[in-house]
């Protein structure tokens, strides 16, 4: 099982990646994690990578590819691997392909968790943090009992800056603009899968099993 899971910010697939690691024993590989650690590790590549994210600057896809390559050929990977984060679009989606047909490990599949505009909007815009304990709310769908106000330990609850209106809807619009082609790339291959991403974290993750299982 080698497979890419696609899905918006707020659409869950960070959980279901999870769950999918501890039901097949299969990587989860997480390109932003890759970043930290080969950047933590001073790898060659790491060290190339904090060359631009020091400039505040994109590490140039080549770079990412790289090290998922360093990645995939580690003995955990054997059995297959869930790619999260990357391709971003078209292009990575076709170098990758090359590299991984270099590797001998083509994917098998792409797995799209699919959630409407709204509801990402409301999970992402709902989000409350306190400050005390780092435990977290949501305004819609997980309130806490007293506004403003941690039930666990009474700190003070904020919504960070990233999880504002405006910073979320330019963030939902970035990756619909970028993963639209990239949806259409993987269906015109024969991998697109897609699930809906509403309604409870296993009924989710048995809609994906199936899928996976070919049921």
């Amino acid at each position: 099982m080698r497979i890419v899971l696609l899905g918006a910010p707020g659409a869950g697939k960070g959980t279901q990646a999870k769950k999918l690691i501890e039901k097949y024993g299969i990587p989860q590989i997480s390109t932003g994690d890759l970043l930290r650690a080969a950047v933590s590790a001073g790898t060659a590549l790491g060290k190339e990578a904090k060359s631009y994210m020091d400039k505040g600057e994109l590490v140039p896809d080549m770079v990412v590819l790289g090290m998922v390559e360093e990645r995939l050929k580690q003995d955990d990977c054997k059995k297959g691997y869930i790619l999260d984060g990357f391709p971003r679009n078209t292009a990575q989606a076709e170098a990758l392909d090359k590299m991984l047909e270099s590797l001998n490990m083509p994917l098998t599949g792409a797995v799209s968790v699919d959630v409407p505009f709204d509801d990402l909007m409301k999970r992402l815009t709902g989000r409350r943090t306190c400050k005390s304990c780092g435990q977290m709310y949501n305004v819609y769908f997980s309130p806490p009992n007293k506004d403003a106000v941690c039930d666990k330990c009474g700190g003070e609850l904020f919504q960070r800056d990233d999880d504002k209106e405006e910073t979320i809807k330019k963030r939902l619009e970035v990756y619909t603009a970028q993963t639209e082609p990239l949806m259409g790339y993987y269906k015109g291959k024969g991998l697109l899968k897609s699930v809906s991403g509403t309604g409870s974290i296993e009924e989710i993750f048995a809609k994906i099993c199936a899928i996976l299982e070919g049921k």
